[in-house]
């Protein structure tokens, strides 16, 4: 009976841990859990991801730049910007000539994305920072960019309005959003299909728009209303998976 007993524990002490370094990332085991584990994995990320950069064009940098091609030198933060995935996607685009800023916690993740793009050197810049304090002033971007991090955030309610504040009036805001029965995984975030959307307008938000992106993830789309303007432009044309 004993060794049951003993058999029962470990296997729940090793799922509990699965659950909170593989599954969840480390999220509910602090901040600097998760940058310990992304420093761990930076290297290797892209790889894990295997991102199909067609399709990088398709739901990410082509839209993005068609929603900012009536802006003169537009400005984008990548907030969670990891290995520099949303700039390398925009800067893939002829049509886009403006400038990028991309935000982490990782300092080996943004080790990675500077090597990604040696050759735009003084059209993206990478900071170390917290999405859920940005270090800029208020309205200073026209594009606001949160790929595949909410759900790891423990403030994502306090990051996405951190991303509003420093969105200029009549800038596009673009996130994903953690949905399906993973979003399960993910007790007390801002995740699961309609609640992101939800929150989005309750913050004044308008032009929220949800687009079909992964298995685990929407694109979520939305503009900040401009001052002299109750609807304030329209969605990108949006390409469903």
């Amino acid at each position: 009976m004993i060794f049951w007993v003993i058999g029962l524990t470990i296997a729940l002490a090793a799922g509990l841990l699965y659950y909170l370094l593989i599954v969840t990332e480390g999220t509910y085991l602090g901040v600097g859990v998760v940058i310990w584990l992304y420093d761990r994995v930076a290297r290797r990320y892209d790889h894990i991801k295997n991102l199909n950069y067609v399709h990088e064009s398709r739901f990410i940098g082509l839209p993005l730049s068609e929603a900012l091609a009536d802006v003169d030198a537009p400005k984008v933060l990548d907030v969670a910007t990891g290995t520099g995935r949303a700039p390398l996607a925009l800067l893939r685009e002829p049509d886009f000539q403006g400038t990028l800023v991309g935000v982490d916690r990782s300092a080996l993740m943004l080790e990675r994305a500077r090597a990604a793009l040696p050759e735009c050197d003084g059209r993206v810049t990478y900071l170390r920072g917290d999405a859920e304090a940005l270090g800029f002033a208020d309205s200073v971007f026209d594009a606001v960019v949160c790929l595949e991090a909410l759900e790891f955030m423990p403030h994502a309610a306090r990051a996405v309005r951190e991303m509003s504040r420093v969105l200029k009036p009549g800038g596009q805001m673009l996130l994903s959003n953690r949905v399906g029965a993973d979003a399960r995984f993910y007790p007390g975030r801002l995740c699961k299909r309609g609640r992101l959307e939800q929150f989005l307008r309750e913050i004044g938000l308008e032009n929220v728009v949800m687009q079909r992106w992964q298995v685990h993830y929407d694109l979520v789309w939305a503009r900040k209303p401009r001052a002299d303007a109750p609807q304030a432009g329209s969605a990108p044309a949006l390409r469903q998976a």
